[in-house]
């Protein structure tokens, strides 16, 4: 079953509604993840859900967005354009962590600065700049490929595809 637009745009507000009942209830240890596209960030509601999160000093929040510049309708530069995503993320009162989306320490990083982040009454945003279809040549950058699954014949040319790529990293180690 696959989420709404709506549904996946709600994800902001129930993230902040988790950090609040965790901070009365005085649940320290609790810290709430939201994952959410460069495209959902058109919409009102994010927005007014990161202004929430920064009012009550939720610092155990953490928003992951992915910038990949790309949404169901086209480019998000020609659908709704919301950069700079950083400068507005930092106005709206949150910490910032940018990081190459496709690199496994940055993102170790970042969620680690995210934990030591506790304690400074701000919620915290990690912006991970991502090529959406990465990897795989027929599929990078393509928004034809938001939400569509690969046939068979597809799925083995990005097989083949991956897998060459994985067995040149495995030789130069």
């Amino acid at each position: 079953m696959s989420m709404t637009e709506a549904e996946k745009r709600a994800l902001a507000a129930a993230a902040c509604g988790m950090a609040k009942g965790a901070k009365q209830l005085g649940r320290d240890e609790i810290r709430v993840y939201a994952l959410l596209g460069d495209g959902e960030l058109e919409e009102g509601e994010v927005w007014e859900a990161f202004l929430f999160a920064a009012q009550y000093k939720f610092d155990n929040l953490c928003v992951v967005i992915d910038l990949n510049g790309l949404q169901i309708d086209g480019p998000t530069k020609d659908v709704m354009n919301t950069s700079p995503v950083d400068a507005k993320m930092k106005a709206f009162g949150f910490e910032i962590a940018q990081i190459d989306g496709h690199d496994l320490e940055a993102m170790d990083a970042a969620f680690g600065s995210f934990h030591k982040n506790r304690g400074t009454g701000k919620p915290f945003a990690i912006l991970m700049k991502t090529v959406k279809g990465k990897g795989v040549s027929f599929m990078e950058n393509n928004v034809g490929w938001h939400g569509k699954a690969p046939n068979d014949e597809e799925y083995a040319a990005a097989m083949r595809e991956l897998r060459a790529q994985l067995a040149e990293l495995e030789a130069k180690e």
